[in-house]
């Protein structure tokens, strides 16, 4: 089989789209041809093709979604950049010492309220990984997570015996949408006890879900000690 991966690079793909997009060629709401028609018409591999589009559609020129393609927006939408934070480089950056501890990792079916939270199917198989981050081997954050595993077959195999669930599934699949929620929980004897506070004192928290393409990746919740302060920038 001829290598052709290395013919065209993504950028010049989405410089391409872009500019058929701009001139007309592809109307607002057109369906764009499949991925392997397009890696047979940039002579590279249908990979460099999706990311060339995933970017585009980051960037609020396109729409994909599953089983019904990739088409041209009406308008171009402008999408805040999300970074996902790593609670090691948040631990560093304020000068201390990170540790992380594994609490439990097992996979199991998802809840109900999670399967209707993430709108499952018939399979609700999830990785649920709980673990402790820590500064200066004070509390920090209490991660409670479980990630779909038809979205990331790996995880059933992933060792998060001394790398957490988040930074794990940063270096390992990306996404698409994210939702954020914060609120204030009341501890309750477990979770009083992992972040040294006590029991139905408020603790702040924030849940994240976030999405590859339409399908679930991730739920997950965090919950930090006294004193934390959130700071982000899109």
């Amino acid at each position: 089989m001829t290598q052709t991966a290395d013919t065209t690079g993504y950028k010049e793909i989405k410089q391409t789209v872009l500019d058929r997009i701009r001139s007309g060629q592809w109307l607002p709401d057109m369906l764009l041809p499949n991925e392997q028609d397009l890696a047979v018409e940039f002579s590279c591999t249908r990979t460099t093709v999706n990311r060339a589009l995933r970017e585009l559609a980051e960037e609020g020129f396109l729409e994909r979604r599953r089983k019904a393609g990739t088409r041209v927006l009406s308008a171009p939408q402008r999408q805040a950049r999300f970074t996902i934070p790593l609670v090691r480089e948040e631990v560093e950056a304020l000068g201390g010492t990170y540790r992380y501890a594994l609490v439990s990792a097992q996979a199991e079916q998802a809840p109900e309220w999670l399967a209707a939270r993430l709108a499952l199917g018939s399979d609700r198989r999830v990785m649920h990984v709980r673990c402790m981050h820590f500064l200066n081997n004070t509390p920090f954050q209490f991660e409670d997570r479980w990630i779909v595993t038809a979205s990331v077959p790996p995880v059933e195999q992933a060792d998060f015996s001394t790398l957490g669930p988040n930074e794990w599934l940063i270096q390992t699949v990306p996404f698409t949408n994210v939702e954020l929620s914060f609120l204030a929980s009341r501890a309750d004897a477990e979770l009083a006890g992992f972040l040294d506070v006590t029991v139905g004192e408020p603790v702040f928290t924030a849940e994240r879900i976030t999405w590859l393409q339409g399908s679930p990746v991730t739920f997950a919740k965090m919950y930090f000690a006294a004193g934390y302060r959130m700071t982000t920038r899109f």
